[in-house]
């Protein structure tokens, strides 16, 4: 499967200036229909609650694609389950489901952007204790049927019935994994799905976490199960202007988050590795993209891949422009160097 994900960045119109958050959102919209018509397996909005990412309500973005699309999967990419509630997220997205016909999926995180703490109340002290807790807990919704749960973080539940229920048994659910083993293993302890979300450094450098993944699943007993990849990437006609159009607005991106979150801020040669057959970044041409991601998808032993598309500050025009190369060129060249 091959998907595309996107933060909801802010887009600049044609003089650079930011566009609204509501015009953001609505762009969107857009983009999402867009990704159906050109063949894109599934399209994902990651939950971010600052300026530059207003996406903070992704499923009812994700339901006003489903509304206009019919084939395409849609999910969260990712959901910050810490600093929510599970039974929310599971009603969210069971009821995406049924208004998508069974297309919603969620991936979810314990959170590498902790904006939605504060805002939410929550103490980043409790970090590993609000995801095991939760994680644990959405599991069980996942089962369907009356749960019985307990745990330090929420109330308890007894014979609880949590509606809607799914019509065809639970809808898909990752673990968004950044480097973490025990985050690994605690997908496989609950029947995740494993996202690897690969941001920055060598791609072939989280194979041995897919290992791990197949083997925690073995020793559980428990069925194989999906593996995919994340990572961001833009798409252009050439790899000159991909490089051009994604180079100064990656840089700025990163240097503004580079102050609370310890990135270094890139550089035109740092920039020039990520680029490369090894690195985490996915710009270019349609044949360099697929190129890259065919390769790393047998490396990493993995079945699906998801581009983080866009970048603040890219207009909506160029990121039209790189879902439909992604639809129409990058994905069928994928289908062919791995068949």
């Amino acid at each position: 499967m091959l998907g595309l994900d996107t933060f909801g960045d802010v887009t600049h119109d044609a003089d650079d200036r930011p566009l609204s958050h509501a015009q953001t959102i609505r762009n969107l919209v857009e983009q999402g229909v867009l990704a159906e018509q050109v063949g894109v397996d599934f399209f994902g909005i990651g939950e971010h609650h600052t300026d530059d990412f207003p996406l903070s309500a992704a499923d009812v973005v994700l339901g006003a694609i489903a509304a206009r699309t019919t084939r395409i999967r849609l999910g969260s990419a990712v959901t910050v389950l810490s600093s929510d509630d599970p039974v929310r997220v599971f009603q969210r997205y069971s009821t995406l489901n049924a208004v998508s016909g069974g297309r919603a999926e969620v991936i979810l995180g314990r959170g590498s952007s902790i904006d939605s703490f504060p805002l939410f109340g929550y103490d980043l002290g409790d970090y590993e204790q609000l995801f095991e807790e939760k994680a644990q807990l959405f599991a069980e919704l996942l089962k369907g049927g009356p749960v019985t749960w307990k745990g330090t973080m929420r109330a308890p539940l007894h014979e609880q019935d949590v509606v809607p229920h799914t019509e065809s048994g639970p809808f898909p659910a990752w673990i968004g994994v950044g480097g973490n083993p025990q985050s690994v293993v605690r997908a496989a302890r609950y029947g995740y799905s494993l996202m690897l979300a690969i941001i920055g450094g060598s791609s072939a450098r989280f194979a041995p976490f897919s290992r791990l993944f197949h083997q925690a699943l073995k020793q559980l007993g428990k069925d194989p199960l999906p593996i995919g990849a994340h990572s961001p990437g833009h798409i252009a006609a050439t790899d000159e202007q991909a490089r051009q159009e994604f180079f100064p607005r990656y840089q700025q991106v990163i240097r503004r988050v580079a102050r609370t979150r310890g990135f270094a801020v890139p550089t035109r040669e740092s920039f020039l590795n990520e680029i490369g057959p090894h690195g985490a970044l996915y710009v270019g041409s349609p044949e360099t993209v697929a190129q890259k991601i065919a390769a790393n998808l047998t490396v990493l032993g993995a079945n699906r891949f998801e581009m983080k598309y866009g970048m603040g500050g890219l207009s909506h025009e160029a990121l039209m422009t790189a879902i439909e190369l992604y639809g129409t060129r990058v994905i069928p060249r994928v289908r062919e160097l791995l068949s």
